[in-house]
């Protein structure tokens, strides 16, 4: 590593470590904040700026999709060139990006530099754990992480309130535009105060290849599932589907005959990781689900103000960064299995709850019931579910895993976004009529329960070692919810 001798390293109280802290919180928390706060301004933007339920989709998805498909080459960058200056980068193509957004003209603008923004997201969000790891010494780690976790999950809690204050006060656009002083602060800090390190035992060439197919083949999936209600089974979306598949077959193909590759298909030997990455999918393909639909319910259907239904979902968070630790614990002493069954089935019926969620809706009787059973399943499920994938593997390897398995994830939000309005039966113009919003909210809602069931039925019969005695800790900044809470440590490749 340079900067950073071995064995030695920055100390958490020392005036270096806590800049390290807040250059690394800042950054991750930029991306974080841009994968939930931008829910509660959809209503917004498609009424500004004219747009269909589609466009609203790939505002949402355009990020989604390039973040999941290059965070893994991201953390390989960070690797082979310098975890700082890869962080760097990120922060400031992300800032430049989210002015692309502020300032964006057109639906079509926003929605091609929300996909620079996630280029952005994948260069700095692999590379903010990372720094931890190889800046503070082997005794202060743990803590480092911690006060990172923790500090995160302070600015999740907040961000939804402060997006929808942003959206009812000066506007959506300042949604985006609230990046840059935080970039401003944020880059300079990393620069003057962040020690540089790179792997030493990265090497051979990137698999540029592989994410350029795992990108392309989720997009052309994605927009086929947007697309199909507007244009139905038409040529150009039979193709997209068409190449879509073949894309994601050249993918794993190329991924089995590479040498090093992005994703290496020996990973996916060990039968629990499989299976819980399994689960993971269907758990983030309904959270994503959820959060993206209930944003709009609230305002469009219930009559909420923007600031009022970030507000109404805040208490998810809360319980997360209250009890995640606790919930770890008990996972380590249990087991994940039943952690991985009952979650799920808790958070489900959170989801089922807010089929209560109607016109003139009480928030006391019947929104804030629903958020906090949705919220004590994602307590339970969320830190066993991490630390089953960490288990999983060898230790060499956690770092390659838990970036697999933030992959999967935002994979996994980002399908359930595409495709949950086209299996509810949404027009293109659904969000704009309060009515027919809240009747394909209703058949949204148990097909959103149902994944989640589906992942709950999965552990049970699946998962079966018990974790690690000291699982890393979770991290309770993915409250919004798009991925998982532990970001690709040492990169993407062998570690």
């Amino acid at each position: 590593m340079d900067g950073v001798a071995d064995g030695d390293g920055i100390r958490v109280g020392s005036a270096t470590g806590r800049w390290v802290i807040l250059a690394t919180v800042l950054g991750s928390s930029m991306a974080m904040l841009d994968s939930t706060v931008v829910n509660v301004a959809l209503p917004r933007i498609g009424r500004d700026l004219g747009t269909d339920l589609a466009a609203l989709q790939w505002t949402v998805n355009a990020y989604m999709l390039t973040l999941a498909g290059l965070i893994l080459l991201g953390g390989a960058l960070g690797d082979r060139f310098g975890r700082r200056r890869v962080f760097v980068v990120g922060i400031v193509w992300f800032a430049v990006a989210s002015l692309c957004c502020g300032l964006a003209p057109n639906a079509a603008v926003l929605v091609g530099a929300r996909a620079l923004q996630g280029m952005g997201g994948a260069l700095l969000t692999p590379g903010s754990l990372a720094l931890i790891q190889a800046s503070f010494h082997e005794d202060d780690r743990a803590r480092a992480v911690g006060l990172w976790s923790g500090l995160g999950g302070v600015g999740s809690a907040i961000g939804p309130f402060v997006g929808g204050w942003l959206v009812d006060g000066p506007g959506w656009r300042w949604v985006f535009l609230l990046n840059l002083p935080l970039a401003a602060i944020c880059a300079p800090v990393a620069l003057r105060h962040v020690p540089e390190s790179r792997d030493p035992a990265a090497h051979g060439r990137f698999d540029v290849r592989g994410a350029v197919f795992a990108a392309l083949a989720l997009a052309l999936v994605t927009y086929a599932l947007i697309e199909i209600p507007a244009q139905g089974a038409s040529a150009v979306v039979v193709g997209a589907v068409v190449a879509g598949v073949l894309l994601g077959a050249a993918f794993v193909r190329l991924e089995r005959r590479l040498a090093d590759p992005m994703v290496p298909p020996s990973i996916f030997s060990s039968r629990q990781f499989t299976a819980v990455n399994v689960v993971t999918f269907c758990v983030y393909a309904a959270l994503g689900g959820f959060f993206f639909l209930s944003a709009i319910q609230l305002q469009v259907v219930a009559g909420y103000s923007a600031l009022g239904a970030g507000t109404a979902l805040l208490p998810t968070t809360v319980l997360m960064l209250l009890f995640s630790a606790s919930a770890g614990d008990l996972g380590r002493r249990i087991g994940p299995r039943i952690p991985l069954t009952v979650g799920p089935l808790l958070a489900a019926t959170g989801m089922l709850l807010m089929l209560r969620v109607g016109p003139a809706a009480s928030y006391v009787r019947d929104v804030l019931p629903a958020v906090l059973v949705l919220g004590t399943g994602m307590v339970i499920l969320v830190a066993p579910l991490t630390a089953s994938v960490l288990a999983a593997v060898d230790t060499a390897r956690a770092g390659l895993a838990s970036g697999i398995n933030n992959a999967a994830a935002r994979a996994a939000g980002l399908l359930a976004v595409a495709a949950l309005p086209l299996l509810a039966g949404m027009g293109p113009e659904a969000y704009r009529d309060a009515g027919e919003f809240a009747s394909t909210f209703r058949r949204a809602m148990p097909m959103c329960a149902g994944l989640l069931v589906a992942g709950s039925v999965i552990a049970w019969w699946t998962v079966r070692a018990p974790l690690t005695p000291e699982p890393r800790p979770a991290c309770a900044t993915h409250c919004g919810v798009s991925a998982p809470p532990l970001e690709p440590e040492r990169g993407s490749r062998h570690t």
